[in-house]
């Protein structure tokens, strides 16, 4: 599948594709059972060209599990969906009921998660406030065992994304948010919402492809994630995530669209 999209934007890096399959790729690239990893590596992975895949227990982390529809893996998260719900605010070091975790940790865990753990993300002001952030998530469970990610030229005609994914700088990100207004009159064609990098390419667009009329989301603003993968793909970009009929739609948007103009030709000169 190609992209008149890709060639109009001038897009640096291929156009990513996520689908699900109870196959197994042969030769994908997949995280240990249990062990730690953030799904951005296998995002990053796919962009060179390789297909990466994921399931129940091979997601990374348990906001990973979560961002790429496996249901609510915070319940395994340590100190369970309390001990999140501290660590993404301002830390376990005075929740009580997180302490047998926090001494677990401290035994066979040596890592900045530990650091973050007692002290806190502080990415949200107060545990209350992440309760809210975890309820209202559109947590979802996939209907097949696996999540795989791929660049859109190696989709077989067999196959059939969820949706499609760009890694953007500043420009292409407002061109893209033009064109996902180009035939709304709510002018509400992108959303950014505040959620781990995972989550705006999984379950948030995930809750788009469903709706009758679904919007794109811009993700990837999560600064771990982009702190994990920066030496791989630099630090000036950002995702545009599209269901795959929204994509079909603004693929069909490029010719005679501002996208064959000159104010568009000269910016990205």
């Amino acid at each position: 599948m190609e992209s008149k999209l890709q060639k109009a934007l001038n897009l640096k890096y291929p156009p990513i594709a996520l689908l699900w399959s109870d196959e197994k790729p042969k030769n994908a690239m997949q995280f240990k059972e249990g062990k730690w990893g953030c799904v951005m590596f296998l995002y990053s992975n796919a962009l060179r060209g390789n297909i990466s895949v994921a399931d129940i227990n091979t997601y990374g982390c348990w906001g990973g599990g979560v961002g790429l529809g496996f249901g609510n893996q915070y319940t395994k998260f340590p100190g369970g969906i309390s001990g999140f719900c501290y660590f993404l605010s301002h830390g376990n070091k005075h929740n009580k009921s997180a302490q047998d975790a926090v001494e677990r940790l401290s035994k066979y865990d040596h890592s900045s998660f530990i650091e973050d753990f007692v002290e806190g993300e502080r990415y949200v002001k107060d545990p209350a406030l992440v309760e809210q952030f975890v309820s209202n998530l559109p947590m979802f469970e996939i209907p097949k065992k696996y999540v795989i990610l791929k660049q859109l030229s190696q989709i077989e005609d067999t196959e059939k994304p969820i949706l499609v994914s760009f890694l953007i700088d500043a420009n292409q990100l407002s061109a893209l948010v033009i064109l996902s207004n180009y035939d709304r009159s709510d002018f509400e064609g992108s959303i950014i919402p505040y959620a781990a990098g995972c989550q705006t390419l999984g379950i948030f667009t995930y809750k788009e492809c469903f709706s009758n009329d679904p919007r794109c989301v811009v993700g990837f603003t999560d600064i771990s994630a982009r702190n994990y993968i920066k030496n791989a793909i630099g630090t000036n970009y950002l995702m545009f995530n599209m269901p795959l009929k929204r994509f079909l739609q603004l693929e069909s948007f490029v010719e005679d669209s501002f996208l064959e103009k000159t104010t568009w030709s000269s910016l990205i000169k």
